[in-house]
């Protein structure tokens, strides 16, 4: 399965966020710290705000605030905003074609089925903890040092 850009921004995003939901951070620096467009994120951060997993400051020294539960949102809660796609193939496709295209699309959608069901049992705060802490702490130093 191919994630779109906004999917990717999206959970770059939020996990940054959720990793410290009481620190905030600007559109600007989740992008140089992810190496990616700040234009693309920003219409992707406001998706977000609208979906309730984030929130705006306004104001010096504003950006961006997780708001949601660590704990129970999952990686599927974020993808299911930014992948229209996968939620499942038309029916009236795999009636048209022949019986090799049909099974090889049975098999995609199981494989799609699988997926989708491992992202839903997969939290944030789950996909945090294989983050390596040593990696966390240099962030916050590094942000820090920048005053962010």
């Amino acid at each position: 399965m191919r994630l779109q850009k906004s999917t990717e921004f999206a959970l770059y995003a939020v996990l940054e966020l959720a990793a410290e939901p009481e620190r905030q951070m600007s559109t600007a620096d989740i992008a140089v710290r992810y190496g990616i467009s700040a234009h693309h994120l920003a219409k992707v951060m406001r998706r977000l705000v609208r979906a309730g997993l984030i929130q705006s400051v306004r104001g010096v020294g504003g950006g961006y605030r997780f708001c949601g539960n660590v704990r129970r949102v999952t990686l599927w809660d974020v993808m299911e905003l930014f992948e229209p796609d996968f939620q499942g193939a038309d029916d009236d496709e795999a009636v048209i074609g022949t019986p090799i295209s049909r099974a090889l699309d049975n098999v995609r959608a199981e494989i799609d089925d699988l997926t989708r069901a491992t992202m839903q049992s997969i939290t944030l705060n789950s996909l945090l903890k294989f983050a390596p802490k040593e990696a966390v702490t240099e962030q916050l130093s590094r942000l820090q040092a920048e005053g962010v």
